[in-house]
Order: C-alpha cells, then sequence, then structure tokens
C-alpha cells in the first residue's frame, strides 16, 4: 500500500522536516497546547506521505491563499488520504484548520518533538516501548490478527491447535507473540487477547501470505498461519482454501499520539481528541472512512 514520492516531493518532504515549525507553544501565552492551538487557529499534525492509501500527496492539489498553515507545512488541499480525512475531522471538531508535517517515521516514534507539531495521526500502533515517550488516544482502527487453519484440518477453536505446527512470517507480531515473546511483541496487555496454544511448533516462512500459498500449494507440515484479519479475508476471498477462527489473538490498535515532552500539558489536547474519535465512532464516520479507502471497516474493535 506504499507508493514512492516523486523527487519533488521527496524535496518538500526533506525540508519539512529540517524546517517544519508553528507546533507546540510557538510564544502562545495559553495555559496549555489545546489553548494555543485555538489561538493560532490550526493544528499541525504529522504524517507520512509515503503510505497510500493512509497519507499520501494530491497530484491536483492547489494551496489555498487564505490557509493560516505555516509556509513550511501542507494544507489539507495537498495531502489526502485515511490518516488525513482522521486529522482533518479532529481539526473540525476543534473548530481548527488542520495543517501537516511530514518528519521521519523514527523521530516521530521516539517523541521529544522540540514543539514542531503538536500530534501524529500516522497509523502508529501503542506499544508498551512507545508509551514511554509517547501517549496515546483512544484507537481510531484497528488491525486484528487472528488464526488461520486448512479447511480440510477438523480445527474449530484455538484450543484444538495444541500440540500443532503453525506458521507466521519471520520477525513478524505474529512469530512474536508465537514463541510467547512478549518483549518483541510490544503491545499493552489490554491489547493481547489469547495465549499461545500449549506444545505449538512455530514454523517461519519469509512472510505470512506465504503461509497461505503453502497451504494451498499442499503442504502439510503445519495447519494453521496467525496474521491479519484482512489477510485472512483476502485469502478467503481468492479461493485458498482456509478457514478463520473466531476472534482475534491480539490487535494492533492505531491511534494519535502526543509527545510527553511537550513544553505545553496535553492533557485537555488529548481528552478533546478522545472524544472527537469517540464520537466518530459513535456516528459512523471512521466506519464510512475506511469504507472509501480500504473497501474493508477495520474501526470496530476486534471480538476477544
Amino acid at each position: 500500500m506504499k507508493k514512492l514520492l516523486t523527487l519533488a516531493s521527496l524535496f518538500v518532504a526533506a525540508s519539512l522536516v529540517l524546517t517544519a515549525c508553528g507546533g507546540g507553544g510557538g510564544g502562545s501565552t495559553a495555559a496549555d497546547l489545546l489553548g494555543a492551538i485555538k489561538e493560532r487557529g490550526y493544528i499541525l499534525v504529522s504524517s507520512d506521505l509515503n503510505y497510500e492509501p493512509q497519507s499520501f500527496p494530491k497530484t491536483d492539489g492547489t494551496r489555498p491563499a487564505d490557509t493560516k498553515c505555516p509556509s513550511d507545512a501542507l494544507t489539507s488541499e495537498e495531502i489526502q488520504g485515511f490518516d488525513v480525512d482522521v486529522a482533518i475531522a479532529i481539526g473540525n471538531a476543534l473548530g481548527v484548520e488542520t495543517c501537516f508535517v511530514t518528519p521521519d517515521w523514527d523521530i516521530i516514534t521516539a517523541g521529544s518533538w522540540a514543539d514542531k507539531w503538536d500530534i501524529s495521526v500516522g497509523s502508529m500502533t501503542i506499544t508498551t516501548a512507545r508509551q514511554q515517550a509517547l501517549d496515546f488516544s483512544v484507537p481510531y482502527y484497528y488491525t486484528p490478527a487472528v488464526v488461520a487453519v486448512a479447511a480440510d484440518s477438523g480445527i474449530t477453536s484455538l484450543a484444538d491447535l495444541a500440540g500443532q505446527a503453525i506458521c507466521a512470517g519471520t520477525a513478524t507480531t505474529y512469530e512474536f507473540w508465537l514463541n510467547n515473546d512478549m518483549e518483541g511483541l510490544g503491545l499493552p496487555e489490554s491489547s493481547i487477547y489469547a495465549t499461545v496454544p500449549e506444545g505449538v511448533t512455530v514454523v517461519p516462512l519469509s512472510t505470512d501470505q506465504e503461509c497461505a500459498q503453502a497451504i494451498e500449494a499442499g503442504r502439510t507440515d503445519f495447519v494453521a498461519y496467525v496474521t491479519s484479519e484482512t489477510v485472512v479475508d483476502a485469502n478467503i476471498a481468492a479461493g485458498i482454501p482456509v478457514v478463520k477462527l473466531d476472534g482475534a489473538v491480539f490487535s494492533e490498535d492505531l491511534a494519535a499520539a502526543f509527545d510527553k515532552s511537550s513544553t505545553l500539558p496535553t492533557d485537555t489536547l488529548r481528552a478533546a481528541v478522545n472524544e472527537a474519535i469517540t464520537a466518530m465512532h459513535n456516528d459512523g464516520t471512521l466506519s464510512d472512512l475506511s469504507m472509501k479507502w480500504f473497501g474493508v471497516d477495520i474501526t470496530q474493535a476486534p471480538n476477544k
């Protein structure tokens, strides 16, 4: 789902990393970051221009003459995608314009943003490691991990997999879960819904998609594989002879992020963003956006 940037876009993205400003306090006399955002009339959001369909450039985007966005930030007319639409809806809920900058991903996840932007709305998974530097909103969408089994295996529950061989992509969260490597998995306990069946043998392949393809080809040294629900649904739709076991085993919950080291307190901003995301869950806005950009609704919390 990723798309290479043009050289021009790369130049713009690089310049934004180096010069982006206007987030954080920015000389405001407000008592908190939410107040500063409302005072200046825009929220500065970090995103990833190379992550279609979540966030990517508009080829025909025109910068509005009356924008409040800083000159080194992108406007909502120049960028598009699922994350972009979520960020714009958050800005609308706050009563401000939404502007975008595109720092490198590792800079965003590390925290210590030096007030260069206000919030990340960039499909960031909540992990225990990231929670050391960042605070998170409630999730706005989910990528649940599920188990699929060969259709002729006779297996109908996770418990039936005790002592069996299960496939997963190498170095994925799915392999970490199968190996009971909770540190490698890096998810908060609230996102882990099931324990690994006793005595399983892990069969790693280069990608979890190869697990499904191996079953289709008649390979019999494993009877199941772990991957995202969207992958399994696509496998089934493609006619691969597998069935999905009920319930997610864990979920990668994706949320907006806030810098713990922000100069101004972020508590009220986080509460306002939580309120906006919750309202979008309740009124169907997030479901509609997910269908628009992904063709499937992945905004509902998975069944445990």
